[in-house]
């Protein structure tokens, strides 16, 4: 497959409950609501990018069976490209999510297919790309073939390594930016400092990479290592109806936006405000903006 943007990573079935409140340990909760959607961060990625205007390619592995077929065709009636999506013996991946009413959530996530996704499977499948994007809900394998296969191209690595663990050593370096939230950053970089100088201490010993942190409604921070200096990003105000899935919205604008050639600075003013829109909607991917929605979204705030 080519495309100027290949995303790496999981697809799920999302089966979401509405709640009043999330539970503690040991508790039994009543569900107001619940529904079923496809989702999984790197086919939520693909259809944000989608969406927006971007030519996107996705690299996923998917169950023989009806959640996949269900998984496969509402990402390709995104626009998405979906013959790099392979099926595997295994389960299709699943995700339960529980919304309270405040539009927090809390998420378990069973891997099924998406941790049958191989080395092989990606460098086969990614011919060509400016930009290779690449999450950590696929195995480790996987996301350094996405590396490797974007330094190969010549095409800018992109990761979001959430939910975080343990990044591979040589996995990011130069050119190469790293999308992540401020728990994750703390996790990289310590968490006795401004959000700044932890997201320069992370590029420092992550190779020299850039780093853009999220901060929910606070907007972003971005730190070029070319520059050394942080830009932040403030986010708009919004009514937030459920959260699940925003962060997903804000990388998929992200790299629509470099796609489309912005500055990394002007790409993330539009991931967060993406990101801002989806928040006022029900759901992962059904929450996510045209890009004449979000042209509209903006006008109509001004």
């Amino acid at each position: 497959m080519t495309a100027p943007v290949v995303v790496v990573g999981s697809l799920n079935v999302d089966r979401t409950y509405r709640v009043r409140r999330l539970p503690a340990a040991g508790h039994t909760i009543h569900a107001r609501s619940r529904s079923t959607a496809a989702g999984g961060k790197g086919a939520n990625q693909a259809v944000a990018a989608a969406l927006l205007g971007a030519d996107v390619a996705l690299v996923g592995a998917v169950g023989d069976d009806q959640g996949g077929d269900d998984l496969v065709e509402s990402v390709a009636a995104a626009g998405v490209d979906v013959t790099g999506i392979v099926r595997v013996d295994a389960p299709t991946g699943e995700a339960v999510v529980l919304v309270d009413a405040d539009a927090e959530n809390l998420i378990v996530v069973s891997g099924g297919a998406n941790l049958c996704l191989d080395a092989a499977a990606v460098t086969s499948a990614v011919r060509a790309a400016r930009f290779v994007v690449a999450g950590f809900e696929v195995p480790d394998d996987a996301v350094l073939a996405a590396a490797a296969r974007a330094r190969e191209l010549g095409a800018r690595f992109v990761l979001n390594p959430s939910p975080m663990r343990r990044l591979p050593a040589g996995l990011l370096g130069p050119g190469a930016l790293l999308v992540v939230n401020e728990h994750e950053l703390a996790m990289l970089a310590g968490g006795d400092a401004t959000v700044g100088e932890r997201a320069r201490a992370a590029s420092g010993r992550l190779g020299g990479c850039d780093v853009l942190v999220t901060l929910g409604a606070r907007g972003a921070l971005l730190h070029e290592a070319s520059t050394g200096h942080p830009a932040e990003i403030v986010a708009p105000r919004v009514d937030a109806v459920d959260t699940t899935g925003c962060g997903d919205a804000f990388m998929g604008a992200l790299v629509a936006g470099l796609a489309a050639d912005l500055d990394p600075a002007a790409a993330a003013t539009r991931a967060v405000e993406a990101g801002a829109f989806a928040a006022t909607r029900p759901g992962a991917q059904s929450s996510y903006p045209t890009s004449e929605e979000l042209t509209r979204w903006r006008r109509d705030r001004q």
